[in-house]
């Protein structure tokens, strides 16, 4: 992985350097492997529930949104498009609400992960977590709250550490 996150600046048209604070890999690597395990297993129990992978994207995409984890946002991103979320309703994550690009299941998802990533602001709503359930059933609502609060734990990691930077493409 790079160390260094660029963002373009109207100045320059050059990258700015976004230093990197822990190494959170090396310097916890029991701790690293650990959450390597938990989002394995997180995976793994949603591919069983028949959670659909453009929708485990979607979820793990906006939790990292909220929770400002830039490297998360682009790996999501990058697997959302791969899952075959296109380029519009990747755009229209942030304002899902607002739009009509998403079915039932995706949007009962995108509530509950906003809700877990915001979970210090307020607490999860039984009706976010009664409304999964009823478009997607308990085992697949089971797995995407194992996805979000997992992504969640690697947005701390990520928005704390900055320990890995998005590749830039293009």
């Amino acid at each position: 992985m790079t160390t260094d996150t660029t963002t373009p600046t109207p100045a320059t048209d050059r990258f700015v350097r976004i230093p990197r604070r822990l190494d959170v890999d090396r310097l916890a690597p029991r701790f690293s492997a650990a959450m390597g395990q938990l989002d394995a297993a997180a995976a793994a129990d949603s591919e069983r529930a028949g959670v659909d992978p453009a929708l485990r994207e979607l979820v793990r995409l906006r939790a990292s949104q909220v929770n400002g984890c830039a490297y998360c946002v682009d790996l999501h991103s990058t697997a959302a498009t791969e899952a075959g979320v296109d380029l519009q309703r990747l755009l229209a994550l942030p304002v899902w609400r607002e739009s009509g690009f998403f079915t039932a299941a995706e949007r009962a998802a995108l509530e509950l992960a906003e809700a877990v990533a915001r979970v210090s602001a307020a607490e999860v709503p039984a009706a976010v977590v009664e409304g999964l359930v009823a478009e997607v059933g308990e085992e697949a609502a089971a797995a995407v709250v194992a996805l979000v609060v997992t992504v969640v734990a690697w947005n701390g990691i990520g928005a704390t550490a900055r320990g890995w930077s998005p590749a830039r493409r293009g």
